[in-house]
């Protein structure tokens, strides 16, 4: 078991919204998952805005913050210059704000897993070319 995790949209989604495919994956994950979760600040406006339509999706989102199962543990402040260097890198894919931000939080914190729904993840890599680490969902 990783020592923390840091946690995508999709899975925030998921996890908020019973009727999303991967509700009962991502709920059993966390439950195996010590907390808090580690994000950033993009990735919980991506959440906010696609649990917009679910009731009590966002004010659920927003508890989590509140006790702490969820934090914010980055500063685009002090890492825009090799988020800048990642959204460059890998343009073609294209890769969201969001992302490049989780990939530099999996090299600051490199013993947490990346907890997501999305592939590209397997495309994306750590400084030195390294893997990042990601829980995911069998295909």
């Amino acid at each position: 078991m990783p020592a923390s995790a840091i946690v995508d949209t999709g899975p925030l989604v998921a996890f908020l919204n019973r009727r999303e495919r991967h509700h009962a994956w991502v709920r059993d994950r966390l439950r195996e998952t010590p907390a808090p979760l580690l994000t950033c600040e993009a990735v919980l406006a991506e959440t906010s805005y696609l649990l917009r339509r679910v009731e009590g999706g966002v004010s659920a989102l927003m508890a989590l913050l509140a006790r702490g199962a969820v934090r914010v543990a980055f500063r685009l402040d002090d890492e825009h210059e090799q988020i800048a260097r990642l959204l460059v890198k890998y343009e073609d894919v294209p890769m969201s704000l969001a992302d490049a931000c989780l990939v530099r939080m999996s090299e600051l914190h490199p013993r947490a897993e990346v907890l997501t729904l999305d592939a590209d993840f397997k495309v994306y890599r750590r400084a030195g070319r390294q893997v990042v680490p990601v829980a995911m969902p069998p295909t």
